[in-house]
């Protein structure tokens, strides 16, 4: 399995980092996960292309995570691809009903499929996976992903306060993709602290934790949030950045 992230910014804007959205790809399957802006652009970045997306897995509807995606809706259109599958959590579907009725010139451009699902197992664009519901201001979900072979699980968290309900959830993964919007020294809901999340994760069998989703707040001290969740974690710990791979 490869992911490679492009976008692990925020709601607000840091030079270098896109807002939320991954490439997930095995041997035969693509998935983004999730749509925010700039996410299009990195897209176009990689050898997949826009064009060799078919399937979009929201984590939820915040503005952030899907802000791209009536772009995508366009740009594949006008390569002359012609399906879209949605899927993601509750208010999917009003999402994107919502978008078509705004731009209600790409009705029918391609053929758009939207499913809703919950904290159950599902598959998407080749890949099983399963949902958990997280803790955040909207209905948002967490992912776990398994590759052809049943190995190499990616857990993706949404955004989401830390609590271990989820690091359980992500337990024995080889790549769990975290929340860490924000520093410890801003008092925040809905997101994760490092240290709060280094807790957490205290005892949990993961290879590798990448944070992601940062605030410019965390943006601007990387190496203590490594630091602080490295204090209670024994696993590796990275900061991701726009145009990382990583494969596993």
């Amino acid at each position: 399995m490869r992911v490679t992230f492009l976008g692990t910014g925020s709601a607000m804007p840091v030079s270098g980092r896109a807002q939320s959205g991954l490439l997930l790809e095995s041997d035969s399957n693509t998935l983004l996960v999730d749509c925010g802006s700039g996410v299009l652009a990195r897209l176009a970045e990689t050898d997949v292309g826009y064009e060799g997306v078919s399937s979009v897995l929201l984590t939820h509807v915040h503005l952030d995570h899907v802000s791209d995606l009536m772009p995508l809706v366009k740009a594949r259109w006008l390569v002359g691809e012609d399906d879209l599958e949605i899927v993601g959590p509750e208010g999917t579907e009003a999402l994107v009903d919502g978008l078509l009725d705004v731009h209600d010139y790409m009705k029918d451009r391609l053929d758009i499929s939207v499913r809703e699902v919950g904290p159950h197992e599902f598959g998407i664009a080749g890949f099983d996976v399963m949902g958990y519901e997280v803790r955040h201001s909207v209905p948002t979900l967490a992912y776990r992903f398994t590759n052809e072979l049943g190995e190499s699980d990616l857990v993706v968290s949404g955004d989401t306060e830390a609590f271990e309900g989820l690091t359980d959830f992500a337990d024995g993964a080889s790549v769990l993709v975290h929340d860490c919007s924000f520093p410890d020294d801003v008092d925040v809901s809905n997101h994760p602290t490092p240290t709060k999340l280094g807790e957490t994760l205290t005892g949990r069998d993961i290879d590798t934790v990448f944070l992601t989703h940062l605030y410019p707040h965390a943006d601007r001290v990387t190496g203590e949030l490594v630091e602080r969740v490295t204090a209670h974690f024994d696993g590796e710990v990275k900061v991701a950045e726009d145009g990382m791979t990583v494969e596993f």
